[in-house]
């Protein structure tokens, strides 16, 4: 068993507005794993910054980030996300502004882990999808 960590925790880490020890502490002794997803959007958050001392700080909090065990997007996953976007379509809600999150829960169901989260109520309702807050 593992945890996936959202892309939300791991700006909360970096920015240090959340402890890494909360999510060591919520993890105990589960395998905790970053998502490709998460990489890009990480990525993303280094390109498009101006500022070079915080383009540094992103940047070397994302190659940190890179040495961890991360799950890559399969057949699997896209399946997972298909159901979770029309999940999230059939409850009345846009699936589109949604898509880097469902990806990440989709690879959270696939594996069977627990996905590690701030924004719960963002997937809330999504089936077969476990969540924890830190």
């Amino acid at each position: 068993m593992g945890i996936i960590v959202d892309t939300c925790i791991w700006i909360g880490i970096a920015t240090g507005q959340l402890p890494a020890a909360s999510v060591n502490a919520k993890a105990g002794n589960l395998a905790v794993f970053v998502s490709v997803i998460s990489l890009g959007e990480l990525e993303f958050g280094v390109e498009s910054c101006s500022d070079p001392s915080k383009r540094a700080n992103r940047a070397a909090f994302l190659r940190r980030l890179e040495t961890r065990p991360a799950l890559g997007i399969s057949r699997s996953t896209a399946a997972a996300f298909g159901v979770l976007a029309a999940a999230v379509k059939h409850a009345g809600r846009s699936p589109r502004p949604r898509y880097n999150d469902l990806w990440i829960a989709a690879q959270a169901i696939e594996y069977g882990y627990t996905l590690l989260t701030t924004n719960g109520r963002d997937f809330a309702g999504l089936p077969g999808l476990k969540l924890l807050n830190p």
